[in-house]
């Protein structure tokens, strides 16, 4: 098995990929990029098995009738949403709320955020894997998977806070993280790229991404139960890990 990793900016420019090959008790990392453009990212998914995106793969189902309705200038769908409460179901998914209540992380609004930019990014290359390998279910029963590197991170025991910038305090951050995942993951081969994983928290995220593939790909994260399943499949769903590193080469 081959899992792909993918940490996705707005730009391909801080966009990291990381495939991992597993086997049997081990794993190595084969491939370790930043500057990933869409047909690279596109390219890579056809070519292993599953795939872990770090960006939402779709947006709040209350959001599409309240912009409608404002450009259409009916108030009711606009109305329904009035106050904080209201604006909160427009931020935030369903997936977002429940990670929040698993981990105590909240994860950056889609429509509220800079982190719309990735997203418009994320359809489009949704889009073109639909066209050239069919559609992937937004709830990460196909090949694709939307992952969030901190709650994997903090679910597999591991530091998740302070590692992302480029000052000294992040660099020295990101390397205890790195050198803690190399303690708790002895079977995994990092092919001699630990110097650029120490200096690029993009190509590290895309690394616990495709760790977090690999979870999903083996039964070892968090599904939809019935309560969340009609969400997941619109607005995306952020598949958390449950148990240890220690099961993902099993």
């Amino acid at each position: 098995m081959k899992t792909l990793g993918v940490d996705l900016a707005a730009a391909a420019k801080k966009t990291a990929v990381a495939v991992i090959e597993w086997s049997t008790g081990s794993a190595r990392l084969v491939h370790l990029g930043l500057g990933a453009g869409d047909e690279e990212i596109v390219n890579l998914f056809a070519a292993t098995d599953m795939t872990g995106i770090d960006c939402p793969v779709g947006w709040p189902d209350a959001l599409v009738p309240f912009l409608t309705g404002h450009a259409a200038f009916d108030g009711g769908p606009v109305l329904a949403h009035d106050g904080i409460e209201g604006r909160r179901r427009l931020a935030y998914r369903d997936t977002d709320r429940f990670v929040t209540s698993r981990t105590g992380l909240i994860p950056l609004s889609v429509s509220a955020d800079r982190l719309a930019h990735p997203a418009m990014r994320c359809a489009v290359i949704q889009a073109r894997i639909a066209v050239l390998h069919g559609p992937q279910l937004r709830d990460g029963s196909g090949r694709l998977a939307e992952v969030y590197p901190a709650a994997s991170l903090k679910l597999w025991g591991l530091s998740a806070r302070g590692y992302k910038g480029r000052g000294s305090p992040e660099t020295e951050r990101l390397a205890v993280l790195l050198g803690t995942l190399r303690e708790q993951a002895p079977w995994l081969d990092l092919a001699g790229q630990e110097q650029r994983l120490a200096a690029s928290d993009d190509l590290f995220d895309a690394v616990v991404a495709s760790l977090t593939a690999r979870a999903v790909a083996v039964g070892l994260t968090v599904h939809p139960d019935d309560v969340h399943a009609a969400a997941a499949l619109s607005e995306g769903w952020i598949h958390l890990p449950v148990g240890g590193l220690d099961r993902l080469p099993r």
